[in-house]
């Protein structure tokens, strides 16, 4: 069985594809153009910064991600932070706090227990002393 000429239909295809070509390197290029304007700003941003003695970028924006990790945490604030009975999901409402692995809010727990602090009410429950 002979095939049917589809050059019309291979043709609009084409030029639909030429057609998306063309945008894809317009959008590359505006990508770049954008790229550079924001790189030209930033050292702009950085030399104002210098100038007027700040360090750029400092801000709670503008702090780099640290996977996962914040700085020290002040345990015996964020205890204050709590209510007179809470559980350790409690902790993790507290600002910063809400992707500390459990570990590490187990032993805050436990260091409130050994110092006085707090007291076990129950199983997963605690009681502020203080």
């Amino acid at each position: 069985m002979p095939r049917r000429s589809t050059s019309g239909l291979g043709s609009a295809f084409q030029q639909v594809q030429q057609q998306a070509r063309e945008l894809l390197a317009t959008l590359h290029q505006e990508i770049r153009a954008k790229e550079m304007e924001l790189n030209r700003l930033k050292e702009e941003e950085a030399q104002l910064s210098r100038l007027t003695g700040r360090v750029a970028g400092v801000g709670p924006s503008a702090r780099p991600a640290r996977n996962g990790r914040s700085g020290r945490i002040n345990w015996r604030a964020v205890l204050e932070q709590l209510p007179k009975q809470f559980k350790a999901s409690d902790i993790r409402g507290v600002r910063g706090l809400r992707d500390k692995r459990p570990s590490e809010i187990f032993a805050a727990i436990t260091r409130w227990i050994d110092a006085g602090m707090v007291k076990r009410k129950a199983r997963g429950l605690y009681e502020r002393t203080a």
